[in-house]
């Protein structure tokens, strides 16, 4: 049985807004929280981009359901030990209910500091670098680090949690998911895709938990609903590597007219049709998803989380599971 969570989106809402929400899906009957972590939007129509750990500390005190991030990548725009810091104080803030997503990035944030934007393998291995280097630090030890891509000097982290915080990887492909098996303590991806939870599992994932996110478009309107998600969410729709190397919001703008409202159709659950909705979640479930995580397009975040609260929530969820196991032994 899958838990379902929300998904907070900071690229389409400012910190105010992120946090109302938490506490609607709250209030609805979801079971936990993911966060983007971004410095652009992926288009000039979402509009916002907060920092990600200071709202993180807002829905702390806001809510009382688990928290994620997904994903933050560790390696580029911010130094592994920084980000340490930021997971382990948002651990203590929220008592033990924060997971820390990571994943290899895209260059829509990570190039903003002028350094070459590596290729896959490449911020794969600085990835798994990073992850044992914040490993290290939720010890709370003195650790120095001389590493293929990071340097860490006599570094200790004093605000930490009881238990270290878990460390989950992002995967989209069969490199990711093995570093997620092999060292991750959860693993994460976007597409309800059996093939990669079983390569994850059979990997060395077995009993770590995998989570996965949707985006719908709820709406009275299911054409108005589809043209929301094209234009706000296009870049879902954009095929392999192309959301990972483009640099700006006005390079994933130049591609809008190759985004057809008839795709959009085909790839985001719009309207009202409860059973629609319905089959999105539990095609996750069925594809052996310990959490899903749905995120609402568009202004109407009311009428969804009703609509969720009387129509969907009931249909998919049963009792409430224990929450998702702890970090892996190193």
């Amino acid at each position: 049985m899958s838990e379902y969570g929300y998904f907070l989106a900071t690229e389409e809402f400012g910190p105010a807004e992120l946090v109302e929400q938490a506490r609607m899906a709250e209030q609805a009957g979801f079971q936990a929280l993911w966060i983007s972590d971004h410095y652009h939007p992926w288009n000039t129509a979402q509009g916002q981009s907060p920092f990600v750990w200071p709202v993180i500390g807002a829905l702390a005190q806001a809510v009382s359901l688990p928290i994620q991030t997904a994903v933050t990548c560790p390696t580029v725009r911010m130094h592994p030990a920084v980000v340490a810091q930021a997971a382990a104080t948002a651990a203590v803030m929220t008592g033990g209910r924060f997971r820390l997503g990571v994943g290899t990035g895209a260059a829509l944030d990570e190039h903003i500091l002028g350094g070459p934007w590596p290729p896959p393998h490449v911020r794969l291995d600085m990835l798994e670098e990073a992850v044992q280097i914040m490993r290290n630090l939720f010890a709370g030890e003195e650790v120095d680090h001389q590493g293929t891509h990071f340097t860490v000097e006599r570094a200790r982290l004093y605000t930490v949690p009881d238990e270290p915080v878990p460390i989950d990887i992002a995967g989209w492909g069969p490199q990711s998911t093995a570093l997620a098996a092999r060292v991750g303590d959860g693993f994460v991806t976007m597409a309800p895709e059996e093939t990669l939870v079983s390569h994850y599992r059979k990997g060395g994932g077995g009993g770590r938990p995998v989570s996965g996110g949707l985006k719908v478009c709820h709406g009275p309107d299911r054409e108005a609903a589809v043209r929301r998600a094209r234009a706000l969410w296009g870049s879902r729709l954009l095929p392999g590597e192309t959301a990972r190397i483009l640099p700006t919001p006005r390079h994933f703008e130049q591609l809008d007219p190759l985004l057809t409202d008839e795709l959009a159709a085909a790839s985001f659950t719009c309207g009202d049709d409860v059973d629609e909705h319905v089959a999105a979640l539990t095609a996750y479930a069925d594809a052996g998803f310990d959490r899903v995580y749905v995120g609402q397009i568009g202004p109407d975040q009311r009428g969804f989380f009703d609509f969720y609260r009387t129509k969907v929530l009931p249909q998919v969820q049963g009792p409430g599971l224990p929450g998702l196991p702890g970090p892996a032994t190193p």
